[in-house]
């Protein structure tokens, strides 16, 4: 006996849920509202309530009252009682550990957004950089995430997106203790702009070898500028990583 075709709704669903996994509908992005997706899918309303209605049941997106529809975390973030938080804010070698993850996995980003950015994608970067590049260096933790988690975006992989999102407040607090305890040190500063610099101009050219080099590069220097610090001055401020 034949498979039953899937509905037109089942099968808009599959598709925005292939966009969701491919990161190009971020996690916490808004979908979409119906009437774009209906005219953009050139189907009706209802088939797009139902495939969304779809999408919620399975957990994949999530209705906010008077807000919208929400791309739902696929991979959650820890919460702040958990123990991997609590670990993190306990224990200052943490940090240092987070640098050596975030080595692996922003080198791998650098290495596929090189090889995968759209037009799109390169613009987000572009502009990205840019904010970064003109911000005050010692309050621009956010705008200096920001262009790291473009180029995350910019890798398509679906694993690595959401891997990286599940991680972001730890991410964002590890930048913090850099820009805290290096943006004022000229020599510091200098080497991680350089490196900002390389980054970017290796994912826009499309060099996925030098991407990756200089991504893993940037992360080692802050890590081991941090480490340096901390054994001269015997600390490093740290109120962006412990808990409040």
């Amino acid at each position: 006996m034949p498979t039953p075709a899937p509905s037109i709704a089942h099968s808009i669903a599959h598709h925005l849920e292939q966009l969701i996994l491919d990161g190009s509908l971020a996690p916490e992005q808004k979908m979409p509202s119906e009437r774009q997706l209906s005219v953009k899918l050139g189907v009706s309303r209802s088939i797009i309530r139902e495939a969304l209605h779809e999408l919620q049941g399975r957990g994949v997106v999530e209705t906010r009252h008077g807000k919208g529809s929400f791309v739902a975390r696929i991979i959650a973030e820890p919460e702040e009682s958990s123990p991997l938080l609590q670990l993190f804010f306990g224990h200052s070698r943490t940090l240092y550990d987070l640098f050596e993850v975030r080595a692996q996995l922003e080198g791998q980003a650098a290495s596929l957004a090189a090889q995968r950015a759209t037009e799109k994608d390169q613009y987000e970067i572009t502009k990205a950089f840019d904010a970064m590049e003109v911000a005050n260096p010692l309050t621009n933790a956010s705008l200096d995430h920001a262009f790291h988690q473009a180029i995350a975006k910019a890798s398509h992989n679906p694993v690595l997106v959401h891997v990286l999102d599940s991680l972001k407040q730890l991410m964002l607090h590890s930048v913090q203790a850099s820009v805290l305890n290096l943006s004022h040190r000229k020599a510091f500063k200098q080497q991680i702009d350089k490196h900002h610099r390389q980054i970017y101009h290796a994912v826009i050219s499309r060099q996925d070898e030098w991407a990756q080099k200089a991504a893993m590069a940037h992360v080692k220097h802050v890590s081991d500028s941090l480490r340096q610090i901390e054994q001269e001055e015997k600390s490093i401020i740290r109120a962006a990583i412990e808990k409040e």
